[in-house]
């Protein structure tokens, strides 16, 4: 049985999407300038996509970030505390209920107790759920929302290697796993990847860094068919294998896999399929690497009614992550009016 809750695929129309400004206390130390620049073409990107941003802002960096947007944004910046920027993996999903949409969160503890999370955790209840119309459900269940991936029939994947790990919820089995999605986000069915994984992921194998849905019955996966040496190329290509066996009426369109290292030479995990729809827009990442011309006219492919928005992540992967990663997008009727109307005001803050 499923519960009257259905969690909206990430095509539905949104008003709002939700990012968490980088500061100097946040890893991004390092790159600073060049992440925010990132940031920036971000919110532009949005907001030509008619799509609003909450921007949560650390209270002493409120009047640096103001003065670095263009006044005339649909941004509504808001004072809150944070460890880190990665947005997708605490900031609530949004679900059809009978009374409306609805925000629900689970419990987030920096990807199986990586990292210090404490402050993420808390976003939601503090800062999110004021803005919303429907209170804020909370589900007893350690989860990202870079974990789940869902399309208009309810159809939900994830992977196994982030779901076993003991650190987020002991010993749970899949099977339980299942019934909390299907009760929580009226998941029709749940798919869950055994392969697939990219070298320098902290997340234990997100599924929106592998595999994504179409709105035409397709399938985005993160391939390495154009790398046959590369270390990554026979847990892929197990992995679309996987995906054609468990969706056989799906198109599949694979990306091929870049191949980037930071400066202590590890391995950063560079994915195309990190990319987020808005409004008939896809905001992909690129990273000034051969590939990026090839994964962006496969998008197209994929996305053929939509605007395909290159934008430059090769600063967001020096941390692990990308754009997807560091975005959480909010459909239409989620927030109060007034929310609404402060951000077609311009830049301003809450």
């Amino acid at each position: 049985m499923t519960s009257a809750m259905r969690l909206l695929p990430e095509w539905a129309k949104q008003e709002a999407v939700i990012l968490a400004w980088p500061d100097a206390d946040t890893d991004w130390h390092p790159w600073l300038s060049t992440v925010r620049e990132v940031y920036i073409n971000i919110i532009a990107a949005l907001n030509a996509a008619n799509t609003g941003v909450l921007l949560l802002v650390k209270e002493h960096e409120l009047a640096a970030c103001k003065a670095l947007l263009p006044q005339d944004g649909k941004v509504l910046l808001i004072a809150t505390e944070y460890n880190d920027t990665w947005v997708r993996d605490y900031g609530f999903l949004s679900c059809q209920s009978e009374q409306g949409m609805q925000a629900v969160e689970f419990h987030f503890n920096g990807w199986g107790q990586k990292f210090d999370a404490r402050k993420d955790n808390e976003v939601n209840r503090t800062t999110l759920a004021p803005l919303c119309r429907l209170p804020l459900i909370s589900v007893d269940l350690i989860a990202e929302g870079g974990a789940l991936e869902i399309d208009d029939n309810g159809h939900l994947l994830s992977t196994q290697f982030c779901l076993s790990n003991p650190k987020r919820n002991g010993d749970l089995s899949f099977e339980r796993y299942t019934d909390i999605f299907k009760q929580a986000l009226g998941a029709t069915k749940v798919s869950i990847f055994e392969h697939g994984h990219l070298e320098g992921d902290d997340t234990d194998g997100h599924i929106d860094t592998l595999v994504r849905f179409t709105l035409q019955q397709g399938l985005v996966i993160q391939s390495a068919f154009n790398r046959p040496d590369d270390g990554h190329f026979a847990g892929l290509a197990a992995l679309v294998d996987e995906c054609k066996a468990a969706l056989p009426q799906h198109q599949v369109f694979e990306l091929p896999l870049p191949e980037i290292y930071n400066a202590e030479g590890d391995r950063l995990p560079a994915s195309y399929a990190n990319y987020l729809i808005c409004n008939q827009h896809v905001l992909c990442p690129v990273y000034q690497q051969p590939e990026d011309t090839l994964a962006m006219t496969i998008m197209q492919q994929a996305y053929p009614d939509f605007k395909i928005v290159p934008i430059n992540c090769l600063p967001l992967v020096q941390q692990f992550g990308s754009l997807h990663c560091i975005s959480m997008q909010v459909p239409v009727n989620t927030l109060k009016p007034e929310i609404i109307s402060r951000l077609n005001e311009g830049v301003s803050q809450l």
